[in-house]
């Protein structure tokens, strides 16, 4: 991922949800309308669908092409045997091609051997060969070269996401109690890796009769809930599903559970997804959103 990566509670106003549609058209129509934006932006050149290798990288030279004799091989028939090379000290990567390979640094023909900015910075410089495209990615102390393939299997094959039906019920206003100062809280990523991530409160609510506490982490001026129900491992993802809500204001914030979605590896093998932290883990099943993706195993 990350990715490309980071990062999507509360006193609800009914407490009980009913297991019918919301009959207001115009909530329908909004919801139908983002979910067409998500869909969209998984299917979109460099989305998450096209996402097609993670290289770890070692010191000193990490040849790339499509030959079996580099350290990154690339897809079958996407670039020349033998393209170029990631340089890697101590933290630092160029990009080296070899002569008469048509490759682009942010769009720009590559001449010389160009320095790589991270994901880690905000705004990670992007290598592109053709269909491919690449950029270096910091997980922990680890850096990798990501891999993105705009003629991937996956992207071609998506057929479009499984959603719950629209229920009103699940867009729940909470209370939402803010830390004198954010507090870091403990990550586990999909890799094993720990890292910790800046949380600005918490949200309460009351869900089918049960209590129910979530912590976000703050990405892009939004907070992002990472979670778990009983749905998941059922009817959604089983390592569980990623929400994004605005910042609280007086108090209160709005967690549309309508607009949970799985997380980038249940799309791809590629992505570094973080995972649920334990207070995160719901004691009641949250049947809106995202179901599990049609290729993993659902019983839904």
């Amino acid at each position: 991922m990350h990715a490309r990566r980071l990062l999507h509670i509360c006193v609800a106003l009914a407490a009980f949800a009913p297991a019918v549609q919301s009959g207001d058209p115009s909530y329908r129509e909004s919801i139908e309308k983002w979910r067409v934006r998500y869909e969209a932006d998984l299917k979109q050149d460099n989305g998450w669908l096209a996402l097609a290798g993670l290289f770890w990288l070692k010191e000193g030279d990490n040849t790339f092409g499509s030959g079996p004799g580099n350290d990154l091989v690339l897809p079958s028939g996407s670039a020349p045997e033998s393209a170029g090379t990631f340089v890697f000290n101590h933290g630092a990567t160029r990009v080296l091609v070899r002569e008469g390979v048509p490759a682009s640094f942010n769009g720009q023909p590559i001449r010389t051997a160009m320095p790589l900015q991270p994901d880690a910075t905000g705004k990670p410089d992007r290598v592109t060969l053709g269909q491919l495209s690449m950029v270096v990615i910091k997980r922990g102390g680890r850096y990798a070269v990501r891999l993105w393939d705009n003629n991937s299997p996956a992207r071609r094959s998506y057929q479009g996401s499984h959603w719950f039906p629209i229920q009103e019920a699940y867009r729940i206003t909470a209370q939402f109690t803010s830390y004198p100062q954010p507090r870091m809280i403990p990550i586990l990523n999909v890799l094993g890796q720990t890292e910790p991530s800046p949380s600005p409160g918490f949200a309460t609510f009351d869900l089918n009769g049960k209590r129910c506490r979530l912590e976000p982490m703050l990405e892009d001026n939004r907070l992002f809930f990472v979670f778990k129900d009983l749905t998941s491992g059922n009817q959604t993802y089983a390592a569980g599903r990623f929400l994004y809500a605005p910042l609280p204001k007086d108090g209160q914030v709005v967690l549309d559970f309508n607009q949970a979605t799985n997380p980038p590896c249940a799309f791809t093998a590629y992505a570094t997804c973080p995972l649920p932290p334990r207070q995160n883990w719901l004691a009641v099943a949250v049947p809106a959103g995202e179901k599990t993706y049609s290729h993993a195993k659902s019983s839904d």
